[in-house]
């Protein structure tokens, strides 16, 4: 997937994130908070690829990582996701006052990118190191971005327009997503 469907997709995942009801923090949470956190982190998986747009501008982090994972390997996985979490809950400087509602979004929008990967025929790793890929190829590179583009522009049509919704993932578990997001707080 292309960067701009990338971008595309996370607005996606945050609007309904937000709309779902993922986390309290997320559903009381300022727009203004979980659109731009959402969209900082929708690219940062792909920083294990030097000729991606962030990996050409940061090669410095960009070719070790590529060196020693490959490109969807480590930062493709939920284990990268909860080391992202273990790091923001612990390494953050105390100092740095990020709203949590933020922080959650973050979360949203690095898994977005990796959702977003698993609806290509190349598919992530995502029990990395188990190299088993999980795939749902319902978009094909070959066939040019104009048909991910509509895909990802669909994705935010409907979930802006969809009416706000009950807690979807609290009606099959009570406590949502809280159980990931709950070491952020």
């Amino acid at each position: 997937m292309t960067a701009e469907g990338h971008l595309i997709f996370s607005i996606a995942c945050a609007v309904f994130a937000k709309k779902a009801q993922l986390s309290p923090e997320l559903a009381h949470g300022d727009w203004w908070h979980i659109i731009p956190a959402s969209l900082l982190t929708s690219l940062l998986p792909d920083i294990d690829h030097p000729k991606s747009l962030l990996g050409q501008r940061l090669k410095w982090i960009s070719q070790p990582i590529a060196r020693m994972f490959g490109h969807r390997g480590f930062t493709h996985s939920l284990l990268a996701v909860a080391a992202g979490i273990f790091l923001l809950k612990t390494k953050l400087p105390h100092d740095w006052v990020i709203p949590i509602d933020a922080l959650h979004a973050m979360v949203i929008g690095y898994l977005s990118h990796i959702i977003a990967d698993m609806l290509t025929p190349a598919g992530v790793p995502l029990l990395w190191p188990c190299r088993w890929r999980f795939r749902l190829p319902l978009i094909s590179s070959q066939k040019g971005n104009q048909l991910e583009r509509t895909f990802c522009l669909l994705m935010v049509g409907l979930t802006l327009f969809w009416p706000n919704w009950t807690p979807i993932i609290g009606a099959l578990n009570p406590h949502g997503l809280s159980f990931i997001l709950k070491y952020l707080t």
